[in-house]
């Protein structure tokens, strides 16, 4: 970007060939947003307009009146006046998640994405309305409203609002397995991007993500693959690809690959919708509710006579605002959506339960039945015991409705709730942060999102330990399975959306290659000698099979209970990384960038550098933008490690 003069080539934009800019999410975007352009000032897309939502004035401030006490009194400490940003810039971005600052001396910023746009400037203006103050005001600014710390490697500085009270589930990441002693790797397959999505929120906002916010595997999962289509009745097809590892050039990288098929949008099954959202007081910024009724009148706009939807609402108490409606009736639901208001505390047991009685009145036999959950997170009455929630929605996904959660707000996000509600309630869970996302996952991936085609999909790998000495596999650490778990038709695990991309990555070390960190041992038995588990003859003679794995996959139908059963085999071609697909080398970006983002004991040689270098080699086609935004997210958290 250019300041006040300074040019900084290296921090220049990644060129970004955005949804924005195909002519279909234009004109769907255009239906919601104001585009303004201030002479000498940027480009800002305003997904909130006047007309939305009448406490917005084109600015990022939202009336005083409206805004929940506790972000006014923090704008008030900030700005010491009301906390009102400035004027100039116009956008989407929730006010709450975005410290109001005074008005700073004018800087010019070059034109990039909306949301990147005004968190640039408000993280300008943030640092120079810290360094500009008098001693006292600066010692306020930082002990009160910022904690600046350095942390690890990282040493950058990192901002946290006082009142923020997210949660996120805490995982122990996946270490090396010895394939002579665990020769199997088993996991549920996870469609879920929420973490992605949060973790841009985060860096747009001028601050690293929390470690436990950065799951990787949603991550590598954002994105979709050059994967082919299944042949046949397949629902899916299955590639596997092993190349050199990045941050460990001894070691091998393979990456498990799964296509589900496309269908066309005739094609699509009719559909019976319950829209769950939370109204609550908690609910009110503009990036919550208003973003969740604009996100789902997208949807709405797309739906067809074979389909219908009902909405319900919970607060302090549950009700159905709009009974199930053919879409025929377009403007009733769009209406009935428009006139939700934001007040009260939580009930999200009860309004699940009134979800739930709607969509089984209503059941569509051979269609789509699902209830689409939109909140916070923040239950704060009625069923708050996570143990009751989670058995209510299991004891529902028997009946055919499944559940996908759609995730908004910032201080007070219940990460851990909403993701375990999704995985029991055999759906996806998906975080917004912007309309563009809201898009993205209800409009242009509408069939992955909202249409199972295989449930319950399981993959267990086993290593050959002639070929293999130890192995990781790269996330899915809320997705392990026991071995004995594959073969259990009972086990519950993930789902495919049709034309869904699934993605993992596992990093090998190959037999032979001595390894940099030693595995963890377990003392001898006292009572008892260790026995291998197959007569060492035949052990002896499975490995001297070339085949470095064999992969096994388990899957059942939407409305099927019993599991199909399909194996396939990987030789490793000992390929070069300079010789693997551009899609393997993006992915292992993305991998890496999340190592680094957590500051994983096993990145390596990773660094924001190699992460940057990887990712724009292969950028490839990029038709919708979404790997340039991933480099330029580099390039923001590399400039916070910096400061």
């Amino acid at each position: 970007m250019e300041i006040a003069g300074r040019k900084d080539l290296d921090a220049q934009p990644e060129p970004v060939i955005s949804a924005r800019s195909r002519s279909e999410t234009k004109d769907e975007l255009a239906k919601f947003a104001t585009v303004k352009q201030p002479e000498g000032e940027l480009l800002a897309l305003n997904p909130f307009p006047a007309k939305a939502s009448p406490t917005v004035t084109g600015s990022l401030s939202v009336s005083e009146t409206q805004k929940p006490q506790q972000y006014a009194a923090r704008d008030s400490r900030v700005t010491g006046t009301g906390g009102t940003a400035p004027a100039s810039v116009a956008t989407g971005v929730a006010t709450d998640s975005i410290p109001a600052i005074r008005t700073p001396t004018t800087r010019t910023l070059r034109p990039q994405e909306p949301a990147a746009a005004a968190q640039t400037y408000s993280r300008l203006a943030l640092s120079e309305a810290k360094t500009s103050r008098s001693g006292e005001d600066k010692k306020l600014s930082s002990k009160n409203i910022h904690t600046a710390y350095a942390e690890s490697d990282f040493k950058r500085k990192q901002y946290f609002d006082d009142h923020e009270t997210a949660r996120y589930p805490k995982y122990k990441e996946n270490n090396f397995e010895s394939v002579l002693q665990n020769p199997l790797s088993t996991f549920s397959v996870d469609v879920d991007t929420a973490s992605y999505a949060n973790m841009r929120r985060f860096l747009n906002e001028g601050r690293m993500p929390p470690k436990d916010a950065v799951r990787i595997e949603e991550m590598i999962n954002y994105f979709s693959y050059d994967y082919p289509q299944p042949k046949g009745v397949e629902p899916f097809s299955v590639n596997m690809e092993v190349a050199s590892c990045p941050w460990q050039p001894e070691h091998r990288l393979l990456r498990v690959g799964l296509k589900g098929k496309e269908m066309a949008q005739d094609k699509r099954p009719p559909s019976n919708f319950v829209f769950l959202i939370d109204v609550s007081g908690s609910m009110s910024p503009q990036n919550r509710l208003p973003l969740i009724k604009q996100s789902l009148q997208m949807l709405v706009k797309r739906m067809t006579e074979n389909d219908r939807i009902a909405i319900v609402v919970y607060a302090s108490s549950s009700g159905v605002v709009l009974e199930s409606t053919s879409a025929v009736n377009k403007e009733k639901i769009l209406a009935a959506l428009e006139r939700l208001e934001a007040g009260g505390s939580t009930n999200g047991g009860q309004g699940i339960q009134r979800a739930y009685a709607l969509a089984e009145e209503h059941f569509i036999k051979g269609g789509v039945n699902r209830v689409i959950l939109c909140t916070d997170g923040d239950f704060n009455v009625g069923i708050t015991n996570q143990d009751e929630l989670i058995n209510l929605i299991q004891r529902k996904a028997k009946s055919g409705v499944f559940l996908s959660v759609l995730g908004v707000g910032t201080d007070n996000y219940k990460d851990a709730l909403m993701q375990k509600l999704a995985d029991k309630g055999n759906g996806n869970y998906h975080y917004l942060d912007t309309l563009e996302e809201g898009y993205k996952v209800l409009v242009q991936q509408m069939n992955g999102t909202l249409v199972t085609i295989a449930k319950d999909v399981k993959i267990q790998i086993e290593f050959n330990p002639s070929q293999v000495s130890s192995y990781r596999l790269i996330g899915y650490e809320k997705r392990i399975l026991a071995a004995e778990d594959f073969n259990n038709d009972k086990k519950d695990a993930g789902e495919i959306g049709a034309g869904h991309t699934v993605t993992a990555l596992y990093e090998i070390v190959p037999a032979g290659i001595e390894r940099t960190e030693t595995l963890a041992a377990v003392d001898d038995l006292k009572y008892q000698r260790q026995a291998p588990a197959t007569p060492a003859p035949k052990r002896a003679a499975i490995s001297d099979s070339k085949e470095m794995l064999t992969l096994k996959l388990r899957y059942k139908k939407p409305d099927g209970d019993k599991s199909v059963l399909r194996e396939h085999t990987l030789i490793d071609q000992e390929k070069k990384l300079s010789q693997a697909s551009t899609d393997f080398r993006f992915a292992a970006s993305v991998a890496s960038f999340g190592m680094v983002l957590k500051d994983s004991e096993h990145k390596g040689r990773a660094n924001f550098g190699s992460v940057l270098e990887l990712a724009r080699e292969a950028k490839g086609g990029d038709k919708e933008g979404y790997r340039a935004e991933f480099i330029n997210l580099v390039k923001k958290a590399r400039e916070l490690q910096r400061d």
